[in-house]
């Protein structure tokens, strides 16, 4: 049996370890089992690519009582100096993207995702499909 050098592992661990992880948090249990039949869709603040991409990936009805709400932010600077080594390694995240589905006010499910680059298309995509298999009939 061949064993793996320790330098290997903890490198693996290592870069495993920076990968980009978005939240997922279900608010509501049952939205694991009960499925969701439909969404309308919200952009904040408005973004005709961000909303064009979502629409290329689902057809949205504005008379639903489920809303999709993807937010965004980019060109974010911390200047806390509790962040000093996180900013002097460079990876700091400057933008986020985070996808919600409400029925009302009630909030059913995040996705949340710290960015080190302005939210883009491959990432919407990325959020969508991830909230697709969370939840059931949104295919």
């Amino acid at each position: 049996m061949r064993t793996i050098p320790v330098y290997i592992l903890l490198g693996a661990l290592f870069l495993h370890g920076c990968g980009r992880k978005a939240e997922r948090t279900f608010y509501d249990k049952a939205a694991k089992t009960k499925p969701i039949p439909c969404l309308k869709l919200n952009v904040s603040p408005p973004n005709k690519t961000m909303q064009h991409t979502l629409e290329s990936l689902y057809s949205f009805n504005t008379t639903c009582p489920y809303t999709l709400t993807l937010s965004y932010k980019s060109g974010i600077v911390c200047n806390s100096h509790h962040n000093a080594q996180t900013k002097a390694l460079g990876k700091m995240p400057s933008s986020y993207l985070n996808l919600e589905v409400r029925k009302g006010f009630g909030l059913i499910y995040s996705y949340y995702i710290d960015l080190d680059h302005k939210p883009d298309s491959s990432d919407i995509k990325e959020g969508f499909e991830t909230l697709r298999e969370d939840l059931p009939g949104l295919h």
